[in-house]
């Protein structure tokens, strides 16, 4: 039986705590890497969370596994992640990845939204000098 989608989100959402913007600021005042899976044009379009690191989801196991020779310094496995997306999907899906390789404290915030309802300054989109 193949894979689905569903299955697959069933999964993610069963092993990763879903978190809303106020318990993520505070995680990351704490300490914690927030860290945004969206691809580089939606960072364009819409800015990102002050402070955020950007890993785009294509390349997020390269930089996850320390053997890479693309791996990020920023993640490291003891350190806790709060990942997003733009609504909390990917954001899933990758969490469950870090989980699978390792990765012990993983939460979903969902998406850029959640950060800035909850007070979450942003970083203003790239001008385009349109």
């Amino acid at each position: 039986m193949s894979l689905t989608l569903q299955a697959m989100m069933d999964a993610a959402n069963a092993a990763v705590e879903r978190i809303d913007g106020a318990r993520a600021r505070q995680l990351v005042e704490e300490g914690a890497v927030l860290l945004d899976i969206r691809d580089a044009p939606e960072l364009e379009k819409t800015g990102r969370a002050v402070g955020s690191h950007h890993v785009p989801r294509g390349m997020l196991e390269f930089r996850a596994d320390p053997a890479s020779p693309f791996h990020d310094p920023v993640l490291q496995k003891d350190r806790v992640i709060v990942i997003h997306c733009a609504s909390g999907g990917r954001a899933a899906l990758a969490g469950k990845l870090l989980k699978d390789m390792g990765y012990a404290q993983v939460f979903n915030m969902g998406g850029l939204n959640d950060w800035t309802v909850s007070g979450g300054a942003l970083e203003e989109p790239i001008d385009q000098g349109m």
